[in-house]
């Protein structure tokens, strides 16, 4: 039953067909105002899928709104999905004209309908699966695989690995080298709700095989090993464009006070031909932390022969026939594994902690919250 209408002036026919899209609010109503083709059309500002702002996306030629975080599509008049996906849907708004003004009926939107999507695997709730403890190493060394080259980094990995299947663990390699994944595309940048766990890209693009680490590190492992080189004072760029794509994971915590990353432990690799190792770790420490991830004593384990040795024939044979090296490495995955095997049987549910001073979190909330 139909209410009362509620007409609001939005402003002037002339001034509003100047522009193709926009977000006007009228009272109450956040609105995606448009013009196409002669015909005004005003739906929902707000996306079905995260809520996204339909007033700053922009208009195909069929006349579909697309959003700008996440690509949605809805009709600019009706507010129907696109074709396939018509139970989609957002509320539009009768429209009118009365003497050179825009009026829109505020009162009287059609219903949202958001069909029922099969959630993505990766949104189920992290469970520990039983069994024995479990270890991911994650190699970002980049090179041409049809020329493969000696990675100091991967080769004490594979030490690494060796040495915890050796003590019962299963054991996981993934060489980001071998995965085609997208790099991140600054969905955050957009807003903090744009960024969604699983990864919008991953959500969207079935090919992406990023998803790969996140089942990895967010359902499977119990401990991880990050292994890197040194490229100029800094990790590997696989490693930059890895992380970079983790933050969806760390923005859970942020946004919904969710710890994806809990009684989980990391350890690192770190391995170059010139010397920044500790700030190259320090780096690698503070993101993981970010994550949830707990450490050993001595979380990480490197090698560097200095700025003045760049004989890289020398570095290769140094690090390839060290013993100190290998028994470093699988010394690292056992205190991982001690670590993580002591949490796995304390059985401890991961508890939400006082937010204050935590990435994302703002230092007037508890004042704000409070007024």
């Amino acid at each position: 039953m139909a209410r009362e209408a509620q007409w609001i002036d939005i402003g002037a026919e002339e001034e509003l067909k100047k522009t193709p899209l926009q977000h006007i609010t009228a009272k109450n109503a956040a609105l995606a105002v448009s013009f196409k083709d002669g015909e005004f059309g005003a739906v929902s500002n707000a996306c079905n899928h995260v809520g996204g702002p339909l007033g700053e996306g922009r208009i195909d030629d069929a006349g579909y709104i697309q959003c700008p975080w996440h690509g949605w599509k809805f009709h600019r008049c009706t507010g129907l999905g696109e074709p396939g996906f018509e139970e989609d849907r957002v509320p539009s708004f009768p429209l009118k004209l009365e003497k050179g003004r825009v009026l829109v009926d505020i009162a009287n939107p059609t219903k949202r309908n958001k069909k029922p999507h099969a959630p993505h695997p990766l949104a189920r709730d992290p469970v520990r699966a039983p069994g024995p403890l479990r270890l991911a190493g994650i190699s970002t060394t980049v090179m041409d695989t049809g020329n493969p080259r000696f990675s100091g980094s991967d080769h004490l990995l594979d030490h690494a690995l060796d040495a915890a299947r050796k003590l019962g663990a299963e054991t996981r390699l993934i060489k980001l080298n071998e995965l085609k994944f997208r790099a991140c595309e600054g969905y955050f940048s957009k807003s903090l709700r744009a960024c969604t766990w699983p990864c919008s890209i991953t959500q969207m693009d079935a090919k992406d095989e990023m998803d790969r680490v996140y089942e990895a590190l967010v359902h499977w492992a119990d401990a991880i090993i990050v292994a890197t080189p040194i490229r100029w004072g800094a990790a590997s760029s696989l490693y930059f464009k890895m992380v970079e794509r983790l933050n969806c994971v760390q923005v859970d915590v942020s946004t919904k006070e969710k710890q994806l990353i809990g009684n989980k432990v990391a350890g690192f690799i770190v391995v170059g031909g010139q010397d920044n190792i500790q700030a190259v770790a320090g780096s690698m420490l503070s993101f993981f932390a970010e994550l949830g991830f707990l450490f050993p004593k001595f979380p990480y384990i490197a090698h560097s022969r200095g700025w003045s040795h760049e004989d890289m024939e020398n570095n290769v044979r140094i690090v390839r026939e060290s013993k100190a090296l290998a028994q470093g490495a699988a010394a690292l995955a056992a205190r991982c594994l001690d670590l993580a095997g002591k949490l796995v049987a304390a059985a401890e549910v991961p508890t939400l902690i006082e937010r204050g001073g935590l990435k994302g979190r703002p230092v007037m909330a508890d004042i704000m919250d409070r007024d």
